[in-house]
């Protein structure tokens, strides 16, 4: 079994509260597990308005679909999301069991 996690940090440029926040995240969040079937919350920078942080993860039978995977998340959140600037993201492949 192979586990991919992936860390994406978002700027909200555009965005003057929490509540707007949510609103975005809530929608990033809904699209990526329809789109993708993987597993996604928001894993950092509660408190701050303009920076969001959100965690995605997948489990596999072969590493090389993890990665792909989680390179099509980071695409898809890079290339759709208007209103949020891609900050930076890191992706991690590892054997479980």
């Amino acid at each position: 079994m192979t586990v991919g996690v992936c860390r994406i940090t978002l700027r909200l440029p555009e965005n003057g509260s929490l509540k707007g926040k949510r609103q975005v995240v809530r929608s990033l969040t809904t699209r990526l597990r329809n789109k993708f079937n993987v597993a996604v919350a928001e894993v950092g920078d509660n408190d701050r308005w303009q920076i969001a942080t959100i965690g995605v993860t997948c489990v596999s039978n072969d590493a090389r679909h993890a990665q792909e995977m989680l390179d099509h998340v980071v695409a898809f959140v890079q290339h759709t999301r208007l209103d949020a600037e891609l900050l930076d993201s890191e992706i991690e492949v590892t054997q479980a069991f």
